[in-house]
């Protein structure tokens, strides 16, 4: 599966510097708003120790590691969401993806402009999670209407659209207390509206540690967000960023290796092992007999597969297996 992540924050806060640090791709960045017209996408390879050991324990010809697109999305600015600064467009542009990191500026520096003319993260993030309610309010409200007249057909799918409006009225009153819908992510009707205030959220705190007050780690808390902080100007903790997503995502990675190649695959926590099968093949999932699985540890320990399965330990597993992250996978199939 493709895991993309939306960069967002105000002008200047070091979004666009973070994707070129992550994508090593050269884009405009300006010091001044709206340096980034359209959104810049760059495919990150996730960092992976494991891929390069088994690569070489298995002499592959390729080694392919799982990838993050992240979409660099130009800055958000009070009235985005009703097109102030080209913003509407922009936010169409995030719900394409499955998380939003949103970087927040605590570092001062008086050469580099802040758009509100003062460095004020919680701020900062009020703004950007007022515009991507308003946004989600005028999805939410639009589909209330047509669910309105579906719901009064007697039929089951009319049962249906009344349980998807009671569903969005309960939300509608959430976002109209500039409450975000993350407690709603869940429903089948939200998932479907792609809602940008469900989505999880990674805040990026662009600065020192120090800088960053408890009121601020509070309210990220309330709204059920995580965090990281790092200097953009040092470009430390890069690798963190990517692991962090993946573990708000609650997302994976099994392996597969062998003289061809040796690969990562991106999967969601829990899911089992004839449906991890289909990630590689969609036949895979169809034809699935079973899998032999073993820790990528252990098959480096043993040095090989034949050796791992002289000494029993590779374990023969069914449908019903859920795959752990770092297995290491021989997929059997009809």
């Amino acid at each position: 599966m493709k895991l993309s992540i939306a960069i967002v924050g105000l002008p200047n806060v070091g979004k666009s510097t973070l994707f070129k640090i992550l994508t090593k791709q050269d884009i405009l960045i300006a010091n001044y708003p709206f340096a980034t017209i359209d959104p810049n996408i760059g495919i990150v390879p996730v960092p992976d120790e494991r891929i390069d050991k088994l690569a070489e324990l298995s002499k592959s010809k390729k080694k392919i590691p799982a990838v993050v697109e992240f979409y660099d999305i130009a800055g958000l600015v009070k009235g985005a969401s009703t097109g102030e600064g080209l913003g509407n467009k922009f936010l169409s542009h995030i719900r394409e993806t499955q998380a939003i990191v949103t970087v927040l500026r605590v570092f001062e520096n008086p050469e580099i402009i802040h758009v509100e003319n003062s460095v004020n993260p919680e701020r900062d993030m009020a703004i950007i999670n007022t515009e991507l309610i308003i946004k989600d309010l005028e999805t939410v409200e639009k589909r209330i209407g047509s669910l309105e007249k579906e719901s009064r057909i007697p039929t089951p799918e009319g049962k249906k659209s009344a349980k998807n409006l009671e569903i969005l009225l309960k939300l509608k009153q959430k976002l109209l207390k500039d409450h975000l819908s993350i407690e709603f992510a869940g429903e089948e009707i939200v998932t479907e509206l792609q809602l940008l205030t469900a989505k999880k959220q990674l805040y990026l705190i662009n600065g020192e540690e120090s800088q960053i007050g408890d009121s601020l780690k509070k309210k990220i808390k309330e709204v059920g967000g995580d965090y990281i902080y790092m200097d953009l100007s040092k470009a430390e903790k890069l690798d963190e960023l990517i692991k962090k997503s993946y573990e708000i995502l609650d997302l994976i990675s099994f392996l597969t290796t062998g003289e061809d190649e040796t690969r990562a695959w991106t999967i969601k926590k829990g899911m089992k092992a004839p449906q991890a099968a289909g990630v590689i093949h969609t036949d895979f999932e169809k034809k699935f007999i079973r899998a032999e699985v073993i820790n990528w540890q252990k098959l480096l320990e043993v040095g090989s597969w034949s050796k791992a399965r002289e000494k029993g330990l590779l374990r023969l597993e069914g449908k019903e297996y859920v795959i752990q992250d770092g297995d290491t996978l021989v997929v059997r199939h009809g």
